[in-house]
């Protein structure tokens, strides 16, 4: 625990190589050439167009470096002929992003946005989330939904600052990320323009993407002329894996698809022990060494990962109103949702946990479908809020082939009273004749019910 505390431990990158150190530090956006705004803006049109959304002067798009948002890129420039600010989000998904903006600046981008958001993503999104024990249809732990949120409020602030009229996703028209990104958008700026290219343009399959980048000068990796078997989302929190070959729900999924966990067949015979501490709801230590949000996130992804847990195959029910099938790993979340629930089992009321636990299904839907910025989501998280501030203690996890398993917890502010639960003698402590009138005052409707009406059937 104390590499990961030390910062000594860093997200693997693609390449297998290259590292980077978790840091809050956001990354200065950076101007293709000597200076911001100096390099010429090569293929764009010195002209404006009229495209599906109007005329767009200054579009921010959200950039992955990767071959479709790089014909995204070239669109917007040929079809809207305007300037087109490019924008990054290192968010923990483990590949390398220099390259993106290397990409952008070849297409003659010159404003590019490169931010290291991980730290604010695990604090200021996932903590929060974690605190409602967030689970969509019982199971799903919202990878993918609590991203876009931090992502759309990032575009805003830069369309703002660069004097954007407009902003764009690359998000299909059948799935949830149209929403959830353009539901931040309006909730954070109203008169927003917004761009979604697979809405307006013909390029509906890879054949005609692969023509339009040759045609255009993409460079186009020999991976990228075939289909993939599946489509892939990735943050600090989880990688998700849909479509082509997971779209028969009955075919199983292929051991070589993973990337974080190893099988839980393939977990090591010996159980890992860790102790996770909670302040006020969140994790903040591992075996008494304190972390930073993202670092702690990093720390139980090796974990788990490393003993098979985090692996989920899940259909699930789509806002668009389609079923969806998807195979998730969420190895650091599935851990710290067990270890959370046992710290709140000793620190919270009956009814304060009761009725948590009636609000939870819907706050997960809320983030599910794209409502994070909504006044409903703010109400809730202030009442989670307030009741997480008196989780505190330590929970002590067991983890062994892909079981997450407490098997102790303490809390200095513990409502667990040993003396008065206790099977022994509990020194006058509770009264047990006290429960025969309790019993029979929550009797009384159910004798009414029967010397009225009979027993039930």
């Amino acid at each position: 625990a104390a590499a990961f505390a030390a910062g000594k431990l860093s997200s693997r990158r693609a390449n297998g190589n290259a590292k980077v150190q978790l840091s809050a530090k956001r990354v200065v956006p950076c101007a293709a050439g000597a200076s911001r705004g100096r390099a010429g803006a090569v293929g764009v049109s010195a002209e404006l167009k009229k495209g599906l959304s109007g005329e767009v002067k200054k579009v921010v798009l959200a950039y992955s470096g990767g071959l479709d948002t790089s014909i995204i890129l070239k669109w917007l420039q040929d079809t809207y002929g305007c300037e087109v600010i490019t924008f990054t989000a290192d968010l923990g998904q483990g590949e390398e992003l220099e390259p993106a903006r290397a990409k952008a600046e070849k297409m003659g981008v010159k404003q590019i946005f490169i931010d290291d958001l991980r730290e604010e993503f695990v604090r200021d999104y996932v903590f929060p989330m974690f605190r409602a024990n967030a689970l969509y249809e019982g199971t799903y732990l919202l990878g993918t939904s609590i991203a876009r949120p931090l992502i759309a409020k990032r575009q805003i602030e830069i369309a703002r600052e660069v004097g954007a009229d407009a902003v764009c996703h690359g998000a299909t028209g059948k799935g949830n990320d149209q929403v959830r990104f353009e539901l931040g958008y309006y909730g954070l700026k109203p008169d927003v323009k917004v761009i979604a290219p697979w809405r307006e343009w013909d390029l509906n399959s890879r054949t005609s993407l692969i023509e339009y980048a040759e045609k255009s000068g993409i460079p186009i990796a020999a991976s990228k002329r075939q289909d993939q078997p599946y489509s892939t989302d990735a943050n600090l929190l989880h990688i998700s894996y849909e479509g082509n070959a997971l779209e028969d729900p009955w075919v199983e999924y292929s051991e070589d698809m993973f990337t974080r966990t190893v099988s839980p067949e393939n977990a090591p015979d010996k159980a890992t022990y860790i102790e996770i501490e909670f302040e006020k709801g969140d994790p903040v230590a591992i075996d008494g060494v304190r972390m930073s949000p993202a670092t702690m996130l990093t720390a139980l992804n090796k974990y788990g990962g490393e003993n098979g847990i985090g692996r989920l195959d899940l259909v699930e029910s789509r806002f668009v109103g389609m079923k969806s099938r998807g195979v998730y790993e969420t190895p650091g979340g599935a851990v710290l949702i067990v270890a959370r629930r046992a710290a709140e089992s000793i620190c919270l009321d009956r009814g304060e946990s009761h009725f948590k636990d009636e609000l939870m299904p819907k706050y997960s839907e809320l983030i599910y479908n794209g409502f994070w910025f909504s006044p409903e989501r703010e109400m809730m998280q202030a009442a989670i809020d307030k009741c997480s501030a008196n989780v505190n203690g330590t929970v002590r996890m067991k983890l062994y082939k892909g079981n997450a398993i407490v098997v102790g917890r303490k809390s200095p502010t513990s409502l667990y009273k040993a003396k008065l639960s206790t099977f022994e003698d509990d020194g006058g402590a509770y009264d047990q004749k006290d429960a025969a009138g309790f019993i029979k005052l929550n009797a009384l409707r159910l004798r009414t019910l029967a010397s009225t009406r009979g027993p039930p059937a």
